[in-house]
């Protein structure tokens, strides 16, 4: 996901997005324990998009309380 769709998200959008990408990671996880999981990087972007994603939450929450 793009950083500019996660700007465009409010506070409550980016914790449920942060959420259901934590979820995807530990399937992805799992199938990896299980060998499963066929291709590889889609843990890479996922824990990417979950670092991108809190980091704009916490830009938001600062800019909100200035």
């Amino acid at each position: 996901m793009k950083a500019s769709e996660l700007r465009a998200k409010d506070v409550a959008a980016l914790e449920k997005e942060i959420s259901d990408l934590l979820k995807a990671h530990f399937g992805l996880r799992m199938q990896k324990a299980t060998q499963q999981l066929t291709n590889h990087t889609t843990l890479r972007k996922t824990r990417r998009d979950i670092a991108r994603a809190r980091t704009i939450l916490t830009e938001k929450k600062k800019g909100a309380a200035q």
